[in-house]
């Protein structure tokens, strides 16, 4: 995997954050994360960067990249197979420090969440439980190492990739949630970095812990995988993939079943729809009243 440092820096020096298909260097964006944005920079179609603008300073950003890398190197000892990734590290002055993840690209059709539609349902069932078998290896893995060390994971269907080979990969190792004797080890301030200002004490008092805590959850990360079906408009397959989940939860959890996951799911949606719609009126306020630099790029219409 070639990654050109000099491109990404040119890249960020001249990024248009409202609009980054107008930027200096042409950007095409490939999806959207909660506090980052996936990119392809320029002509080469085999690397997504995700771009993260989270950081004061470069140590902060260094102690992050240190973070990333070490727990993938986790998830790798716990048996999942990752993409091949770097690290570049941006600093434009007056600008906050950003970090770039850049990984391996797949093809759009080898994502879980596209497969799943093109699938009969019991190859799109066999396809869940494979997922639900690779999620089991963080589980066994946190059992096995607890308390010296715990892995965290979001297991949402989007976040696994099939190759043509049969070969499975989790791709969603950006935020690197893990802990040492209890310990967390990545800052949770960071979450609130791409929040509204004026949000932001209440979302810490609120939600922050909830948000921290909920990967450690084999419970909850399954009710999240389950509840992400129906964003995938693939409800159909709910029934079956809380079978499957209910065989391998740990024992003493309580069996999930249709109607929490759907209550999970529509409460989840309305948290994340608001906060989406408060960054807008953030951007806004930036942008417009204050005239200052957006630096998060955000999904949906932009407003000119």
């Amino acid at each position: 995997m070639e990654i050109n440092r000099e491109l990404v820096a040119e890249f960020e020096a001249g990024l248009h954050p409202q609009d980054p298909e107008k930027s200096r260097i042409p950007a095409r964006v490939l999806g959207y994360g909660e506090i980052s944005i996936i990119l392809q920079i320029g002509n080469n179609p085999d690397v997504a960067y995700k771009r993260m603008p989270l950081f004061s300073n470069r140590e902060a950003a260094e102690v992050y990249a240190g973070q990333f890398h070490e727990y993938c190197g986790y998830l790798s000892d716990a048996g999942l197979t990752l993409p091949r990734h770097e690290t570049v590290i941006i600093e434009i002055p007056d600008r906050p420090v950003v970090l770039y993840i850049a990984q391996e690209r797949f093809p759009g059709d080898r994502f879980a969440h596209r497969l799943i539609h093109g699938l009969e349902p019991a190859k799109a069932t066999a396809l869940l439980e494979r997922i639900i078998t690779e999620i089991d290896k963080v589980w066994t893995f946190n059992a096995s190492s607890h308390p010296a060390l715990q892995l965290a994971i979001d297991a949402q269907v989007s976040n696994w990739v099939t190759l043509e080979n049969d070969e499975i990969l989790y791709i969603d190792t950006s935020t690197p949630l893990y802990r040492k004797n209890r310990v967390e080890q990545m800052d949770p301030e960071l979450f609130l970095q791409s929040a509204p200002v004026f949000l932001r004490w209440l979302i810490r008092w609120l939600f922050l812990k909830d948000v921290m805590n909920r990967y450690y959850d084999p419970r909850l990360v399954y009710m999240d995988l389950a509840g992400n079906l129906y964003k995938e408009k693939s409800p159909e397959l709910i029934p079956a993939a809380i079978e499957s989940i209910n065989r391998s939860l740990p024992s003493g959890q309580k069996p999930l079943n249709q109607k929490e996951v759907e209550k999970y799911y529509k409460e989840d949606k309305l948290i994340w729809t608001l906060f989406l719609a408060f960054r807008r009126i953030d951007r806004w306020l930036t942008t417009r009243i204050f005239r200052k630099r957006y630096e998060f790029l955000l999904p949906g219409k932009i407003e000119r």
